[in-house]
C-alpha cells in the first residue's frame, strides 16, 4: 500500500497575504488536492499569521473530508486554538519568527517537560500527536517519553545534501525509522520533499505519510492543483509497486 500523502497548502495561503487579498483561498486549495488523491491536509499555523490564519484552520476542520494535520509550535495561544479546533493530528514543530521556512528538527529532549504537559492535553482531546525531529535517536526515544504518537523525520538535509552526501543522508533516515518503528511510534517523514527526490523516502517500509508542501504548490502554477497532486500520487504509487509492499 502506497504512502499517504499530506499536502501542506501553506503557501497557497502565502500568496493571497502577499496582497493582503482573499484569493487564493487555501480552503478551496484544500478540495482540489483531495480531488487529487490527497489523503490529509497540512497547515502550518504560526504565532505571527504569516500565511495560515485562524479562519482557515476553522473552515478547513468543516470542510475537508481527509484528515487535519496542524503543524504548530507550543506557544500557549497556538495550543488554545488546537484545543479548540480538535484536528486529527498535531504536528509539534520548532518555530522563529526570522526563518524563511521550518530549519530543523524540535529538540525534543531539551524541552521535555513542556511537551509533556502540551502532548497530554492534546491527547486527552483525542489529538494524534506527532514530533517533528531530526533522525537522531536520542530525539526519537525522548519523543516516546514525551508521550508521542509519532514522529515526523525532517528531511531537509537529505533533500539539500550534494550529490555524494545523499545516500549518506538517507541511510540515516532509514535506521532512525527502523528504530522509532521498533519502539512503537508512528513515522511519517516531510520537508523538501519532491518530485526528483521522494522516491527513495518513499520506498521506506516503515514510513507511513509524506508531508509535502512547497514542491507541489510550485508545479500546480503550471499544472493546477489537482494534476499536481496527482503527479505525487502515482509517484508514490510507483515506489509501492517496485519495493514490493
Amino acid at each position: 500500500m502506497r504512502k499517504r500523502l499530506g499536502v501542506n497548502i501553506d503557501h497557497i495561503a502565502t500568496l493571497r497575504q502577499v496582497r493582503q487579498a482573499e484569493i487564493p483561498d487555501p480552503v478551496q486549495a484544500a478540495v482540489f488536492a483531495e480531488l487529487g488523491g490527497a489523503d490529509g491536509i497540512t497547515v502550518h499555523l504560526r504565532e505571527d499569521r504569516r500565511h495560515i490564519q485562524d479562519r482557515d484552520v476553522y473552515l478547513l476542520r468543516k470542510t475537508i473530508k481527509s484528515a487535519l494535520n496542524l503543524e504548530m509550535a507550543i506557544h500557549p495561544k497556538i495550543v488554545e486554538v488546537a484545543l479548540g479546533l480538535v484536528p486529527d493530528e498535531v504536528c509539534i514543530v520548532p518555530e522563529k519568527r526570522e526563518e524563511i521556512t521550518t530549519e530543523g528538527g524540535l529538540d525534543v529532549l531539551r524541552n521535555l517537560a513542556d511537551l509533556k504537559i502540551v502532548i497530554q492535553k492534546l491527547r486527552a482531546k483525542n489529538i494524534q500527536v506527532s514530533l517533528f525531529i531530526d533522525a537522531l535517536k536520542e530525539q526519537i526515544k525522548a519523543s516516546q517519553e514525551a508521550g508521542a504518537d509519532k514522529i515526523e523525520i525532517h528531511t531537509g538535509r537529505y533533500a539539500l545534501a550534494e550529490k555524494g552526501a545523499v545516500q549518506n543522508e538517507l541511510g540515516k533516515i532509514v535506521e532512525a525509522s527502523k528504530y522509532a518503528s521498533s519502539l512503537g511510534l508512528c513515522v511519517n517523514a516531510g520537508h523538501g520533499l519532491n518530485y526528483a527526490n521522494v522516491y527513495p523516502i518513499a520506498k521506506i517500509q516503515e514510513i507511513e505519510t509524506l508531508n509535502i508542501g512547497h514542491s507541489i504548490v510550485a508545479r500546480a502554477v503550471f499544472t493546477g492543483l489537482e494534476r499536481a497532486v496527482r503527479d505525487m500520487v502515482l509517484l508514490l504509487e510507483h515506489a509501492d509497486k517496485s519495493s514490493g509492499n
